[in-house]
């Protein structure tokens, strides 16, 4: 799967996937969640993450930023992913991999496909059928977007304008609204492996550009027609961690393999 620390592609949006190990509902206690949020909050505080949009389930997380800045993603993940790590297996004395494998990034085109993407992950938990509405989801970033936060706001929401070519707060508010409302009338909410499995999701140029900067890392790809537009497809490859012993003592918290297949619990 895409690797956002190794295609580093700048003036890019992703949208990054991260499972728990084993499918294993790790993050179903709302102070687990809340945890992953904090941290998220000191990604955008200690690094500059630009984030457009998140939702944090039992399972797995969904995250868009915007990549303006080289090893930014990386180290964000890095410290959400360790930092919830380690609370976890120190208060529930648990040893063991917390997160299966590296997250996913796909690059998406602005526009529609960004509108799209958006609104996937607000109506992740909508489609698991634990909610009716994601106003009622405590864990994402529908609330923030409709209602800004006066302190510790995690939207980029002056990227999120421009990105979305939206005027001002009061427009973004009401489309925004009417993005989700129109999905969830249309019952069009599917679930889409494209936007958790490709290593790009937007119109043909847009991915022939993306392969393009890639270079030699997509060789071999060709562009696929898709719902919607096109996707730019990854080869599944398994990935072992390799411990000596000098670093077995370590793995409990490094040993989350990166970059599987987000299947069946990845809405």
């Amino acid at each position: 799967m895409a690797r956002a620390n190794r295609h580093y592609l700048p003036g890019h949006v992703w949208h990054i996937t991260h499972r728990c190990h084993k499918r294993e509902f790790l993050l179903k206690f709302s102070k687990d969640k809340k945890r992953w949020v904090s941290w998220l909050f000191e990604a955008k505080k200690r690094y500059g993450l630009s984030i457009l949009n998140y939702t944090v389930t039992s399972n797995h997380i969904h995250l868009l930023v915007f990549d303006n800045e080289k090893d930014v993603i990386p180290q964000s993940i890095q410290l959400l992913a360790g930092r919830t790590a380690r609370e976890f297996n120190q208060r529930k004395k648990r040893k063991g991999a917390f997160w299966e494998d590296r997250y996913h990034a796909t690059a998406v085109q602005t526009g529609d496909h960004l509108i799209r993407c958006l609104v996937y992950i607000d109506l992740n938990m909508v489609r698991t059928g634990k909610i009716q509405h994601p106003s009622t989801w405590e864990y994402g970033g529908y609330n923030e977007i409709q209602s800004p936060r006066q302190r510790y706001s995690l939207i980029d929401r002056p990227r999120l304008l421009k990105l979305l070519e939206i005027k001002d707060e009061d427009e973004l508010k009401s489309t925004h609204a009417t993005w989700v409302e129109k999905t969830l009338q249309n019952r069009t909410n599917c679930r889409n492996p494209i936007w958790t499995e490709s290593i790009a999701v937007g119109d043909e140029e847009f991915i022939l550009s993306t392969k393009d900067k890639l270079g030699g890392k997509a060789i071999g790809r060709q562009p696929i027609a898709s719902d919607p537009g096109f996707e730019l497809k990854e080869y599944s490859a398994s990935y072992k961690p390799l411990f000596t012993a000098k670093k077995k003592a370590l793995s409990f918290e490094n040993s989350y393999n990166w970059d599987s297949s987000l299947f069946n619990t990845i809405c």
